[in-house]
């Protein structure tokens, strides 16, 4: 896949995940601020599906773009000019909509009588706001790329941009050396204050199956911001619980389960590949398999099939249940939705786009054959053996 289309996808997915927030964030303040006029209200649920049908535009040009555009009978130039205009809408969208909302927390009772409506009325007005989100900046006010942008990033002068200029230069960088695992600490994580963990090998060393830039982009970019994400949640809630004030509780529950799961598998699913590893699994795993699922390639046939099947992205799971006291293969949409508790992951295989685009576009399958080579049957091992000795009454 070229670097024009990889800034195009990336691009899509800013502006599919500003969007989605837009509208979450839209029905919150209604519900915050109940003594809100029906004007007020009216104008925020309006928003609503103005925001979805962007998210959806997003996602059909993304589709378009892994598809091949030539194949939709889209040539480049209009691939080029639809997600220009599209990112240009998004943008004056966010504009409006942070401007509309910014008026009501200056001038309407309801909402400065609501102290949570106008907290995250503060907060959306930083964190959605086109300077802020990655991919709106680049693009100058006629909808085309700004001269010289070559990546959709933030203006490079404010200190957002020069942070993440920080967080992401070493994204060009070369290649890491392979890092031993340090041993498991027994001191609690301080709340907010969670750290990314080094990868465990160099980010070229799951070549030719996974390629060195989408490992680079991957764990640098991406399982950082679950990182921040899940350090801002952890902040905001310890924040409600001095104050007493949990009316939006909901909303940073939802922080904390999305980007906690996220940086959670995540930081199982760099350990469960290694370098020269793949192949059938030898030892306690390969005991398991047999005995829950008959044979590995039943096993593997089953995962492989759940892993393709997931909607959009989202992870294939093998776990431990300590009820059931075996293994199941489960799947979670985005990284917590539709699965199950009171298990123990054991292997994670991570199907968001992002984890293949780059070498495998659209073709998840390819992508989910290749890393079967990687998977680090060691220390799936050790997991599995930690595991079972959680083993709860079963029903």
């Amino acid at each position: 896949m070229s670097d024009d289309r990889l800034n195009w996808l990336h691009l899509l997915e800013n502006i599919r995940f500003t969007k989605i927030r837009e509208r979450e964030y839209a029905g919150i303040i209604r519900q915050s601020a109940p003594g809100l006029e029906a004007e007020y209200a009216n104008l925020l649920r309006s928003w609503e599906p103005v925001l979805g049908q962007t998210e959806y535009n997003a996602t059909q040009w993304a589709g378009a773009l892994l598809y091949s555009p030539e194949a939709a009978g889209i040539s480049p130039a209009q691939a080029q000019a639809g997600i220009s205009q599209l990112a240009q809408e998004a943008r004056q969208q966010s504009e409006a909509f942070i401007g509309q909302l910014t008026a009501m927390r200056a001038y309407h009772p309801a909402v400065q009588a609501s102290p949570a409506a106008s907290e995250l009325i503060r907060y959306i007005s930083g964190a959605s706001q086109p300077g802020q989100t990655p991919g709106f900046a680049a693009y100058s006010g006629n909808g085309q790329p700004a001269p010289g942008s070559t990546s959709f990033r933030h203006d490079t002068g404010s200190p957002a941009a020069q942070q993440e200029e920080q967080q992401l230069a070493h994204i060009h960088a070369p290649v890491a050396h392979p890092q031993p695992e340090a041993a498991p600490s027994t001191a609690p994580v301080p709340i907010g204050k969670h750290t990314l963990p080094p990868l465990p090998y160099a980010y070229n060393a799951l070549e030719p199956h996974i390629d060195e830039k989408t490992m680079r982009i991957h764990h640098d970019k991406h399982h950082q911001s679950y990182v921040d994400g899940l350090n801002n949640a952890e902040n905001k809630l310890a924040e409600a619980r001095r104050s007493g004030d949990f009316s939006l509780v909901k909303h940073w529950e939802r922080e904390l389960a999305f980007n906690g799961a996220g940086h959670y598998l995540h930081t199982l699913f760099w350990n469960i590949m290694a370098p020269n590893a793949g192949g059938p699994p030898t030892g306690l795993a390969a005991e398991q398999i047999r005995a829950d699922f008959g044979s590995f390639d039943a096993f593997k046939k089953q995962f492989s099939e759940a892993a393709d099947k997931v909607e959009g992205g989202g992870w294939a799971i093998w776990v431990w249940s300590p009820r059931s006291q075996r293994t199941e293969i489960l799947t979670a949409e985005k990284h917590q939705n539709l699965s199950q508790w009171d298990v123990v992951p054991l292997l994670a295989l991570d199907v968001w786009e992002h984890a293949y685009y780059l070498k495998h576009q659209n073709k998840r399958p390819d992508y989910i054959k290749d890393w079967w080579n990687v998977v680090n049957w060691k220390h799936v091992n050790e997991r599995l053996a930690a595991a079972r000795q959680l083993k709860w009454q079963p029903y």
